[in-house]
């Protein structure tokens, strides 16, 4: 007890040494999550719990394995034995040893992300969905359907009205098209990621003797990150858990920011009702942030209803009682110098590249500031690893341009024909043999039938495109692109597909600043084939806030705080939403260590023009004396 007394404060003691029911632990921002749960795990072992009757669920198989290995190093019994990992890696072993009752046997194997693309696109071409003149999902976009069915536990009906609307036309060939994939998965003994979810819990809840050996087996389950679980794999936790209470969850309602992909922060809020002798415990001291961040960021989560209230602490000392900085700039041109200026004065002073990070809602909100931070030649790293202009919608609808500026760039053919239905890689082939034999006529080929009213369409805009009103405008071009050909395709081919439109309406937007289709995509070219130290390891990250949950830095910037960008224009209709764009920003303000900058440009172009926004609600919800304004007005 000795080290625990040494090495926990009061509330990490408290959450370790709890009684054996069920513990619901509260763990802030910054507050040694990972610590009080790997000593719960050492604790549980030294107080006679067999290690191999212990489940630790985790969300990454990193994570379980540096907090096993923190067990390892705390007691002196072998570890191995735990139940340590993923979900999907926990029903995996469960799975194995009951094959045959769910009709596979036991040497059934799992695929990954590709190899499922290609066996749902295989069963697409069997059932012949791809027909004339009707586009039909991606493979790539149905999997992200079928997924989020199973998460959410609900039919593909459901999951269509709720999240895929416009997929909502093909809800009978799609409901028909999961059955038959299931279907043949089962025949060729594979299951996907999902599966092994699907599957777990099925077994479960149609055989009961099997359930209560599982549950009679585990003396204690604990689970990280449970904000972020989904409604199945909160099925699977109850259904172990649910006869002995000898449940602890461990998480952040306050960092619940996954929803689009189908975790449910009612797991967390309702585990109380569900589990009614639950003990609570907050452990609120943060040793990341100063006691200045931590002030504005209890202040900004404050405006959500549906949370467990808390005020993290800080075990931090003030730095000079530097108060975070709101940013007030005329427009985003300037927010990108302002930053970049800033970045120059903070590497001036020591802090390396590597401790400064610029955090964003959305992907197509850092555009403008790659572009300056490549000017200055400033080593910057992107958290996704893809630039905004080497993502696969951007080069897909540049491809047109680049078409019609060399009607021999092969790529830029390739690219534009096979998003059509009924080509593959043979008649693509066939279609520049043709192409190039006829002289460079696309009017002379002929497509096949599911192709020809894309291909229509196509043959109108490119005609269109090299008139007055769109020669030399590849704004307008781009936008006649858009909404006349590619838009439908952007639908079904890609997942996300609100967040990729947004992405090419601010290529639109980027575009407004050339009268010259060849300038314009002669500097696209430029910025995707830079391999200078522009983009390295070591350099600022620039991150969306999704990714960049769980990473800290001793700077930080928060971008695009307009209303309508942040937050986003679609969660001002939908409370729920809205809340969760709230915690967003929470997560946000606690990635900062020492310095916390939130920037506001009041303008931007948009189609053409430089529109006016609003501060975000966020900003306007934080008291006065939380933060330091400064108003930039020395640009033009």
């Amino acid at each position: 007890m000795n080290r625990y007394e040494a090495e926990l404060n009061e509330e990490q003691k408290k959450a370790v040494t709890a009684p054996l029911g069920p513990i619901l632990v509260i763990a802030g921002a910054g507050s040694g999550k990972t610590r009080t749960l790997t000593y719960r795990v050492a604790y549980l072992i030294e107080k006679g719990i067999n290690p191999g009757r212990i489940l630790l669920a985790t969300f990454t198989n990193k994570a379980a394995r540096e907090m096993l290995n923190r067990v390892d190093r705390l007691v002196n019994t072998d570890t191995s034995q735990i139940w340590g990992g993923t979900f999907h890696h926990l029903c995996h072993k469960i799975l194995r040893n009951h094959a045959k009752t769910i009709g596979f046997e036991q040497n059934f194997t799992i695929i990954d992300r590709e190899d499922s693309i290609q066996l749902l696109t295989e069963c697409i071409e069997e059932l012949n969905l791809k027909r004339a003149n009707k586009l039909f999902p991606s493979p790539e976009a149905l999997l992200e359907v079928f997924s989020l069915a199973v998460n959410k536990v609900k039919p593909i009906w459901k999951t269509l009205e709720e999240s895929f609307s416009h997929f909502a036309i093909f809800i009978d060939e799609i409901t028909k098209l999961e059955h038959f994939y299931r279907e043949r998965k089962k025949n060729l003994l594979v299951l996907d990621y999902d599966d092994l979810l699907f599957y777990t819990v099925k077994l479960f809840q149609e055989k009961e003797n099997i359930l209560k050996f599982y549950q009679s087996y585990f003396e204690y389950i604990l689970v990280d990150e449970y904000q972020d679980t989904s409604r199945i794999q909160a099925d699977f936790i109850d259904m172990l858990g649910q006869s002995s209470q000898r449940v602890m969850v461990v998480g952040d309602d306050a960092q619940s920011i996954y929803s689009w992909r189908g975790a449910e922060i009612d797991n967390m809020l309702n585990f109380p009702k569900r589990y009614p002798s639950t003990v609570v415990i907050n452990i609120k001291t943060n040793y990341r942030s100063t006691p200045e961040i931590l002030a504005l960021a209890n202040a900004a989560i404050e405006g959500n209803q549906f949370q467990f209230p808390k005020e993290l602490r800080a075990a931090r000392k003030s730095l000079q009682a530097i108060k975070p900085q709101l940013l007030l700039c005329p427009s985003t041109a300037v927010q990108s110098q302002v930053i970049a200026e800033y970045i120059e004065d903070f590497r001036k002073q020591g802090i390396e590249a590597k401790e400064i990070a610029i955090l964003y809602r959305a992907h197509f909100h850092a555009l403008e500031m790659q572009l300056e931070l490549t000017r200055r030649k400033i080593p910057f790293e992107i958290t996704s690893g893809i630039r905004f202009f080497e993502q696969a919608h951007i080069k897909d609808i540049c491809a047109f341009l680049r078409f019609l500026i060399n009607p021999y760039d092969e790529t830029a053919f390739k690219r534009i024909v096979k998003m059509f239905n009924g080509i593959g890689p043979k008649t693509l082939s066939q279609l520049w043999a043709e192409y190039l034999a006829s002289s460079g006529s696309i009017e002379k080929l002929r497509p096949p039938k599911a192709a020809e009213k894309s291909w229509m369409s196509w043959l109108d805009i490119h005609k269109e495109l090299s008139s007055p009103e769109y020669a030399h405008q590849p704004s307008k071009q781009l936008e006649r692109i858009l909404y006349g050909v590619y838009a439908d395709h952007l639908k079904m081919l890609y997942e996300c597909y609100q967040r990729r439109l947004e992405d090419i309406e601010e290529l639109i937007n980027f575009a407004s600043s050339y009268d010259s289709t060849e300038d314009f995509l002669a500097q696209v070219s430029l910025l995707t084939g830079l391999d200078t130290v522009q983009e390295q390891r070591g350099g600022v990250r620039l991150s969306t806030i999704h990714q960049a949950k769980g990473l800290e830095w001793k700077v930080v910037f928060i971008i695009m705080l307009c209303e309508g960008l942040f937050p986003s224009n679609y969660s001002l209709n939908h409370p729920t939403l809205l809340e969760e764009e709230r915690r967003l920003f929470y997560v946000a303000a606690t990635r900062a260590k020492d310095r916390l900058f939130l920037c506001y440009p009041a303008m931007r172009p948009f189609n053409n023009r430089q529109t006016t926004y609003s501060p975000s609600r966020f900003l306007e919800e934080l008291p006065n004396h939380l933060i330091i304004k400064t108003k930039l007005d020395r640009y033009p």
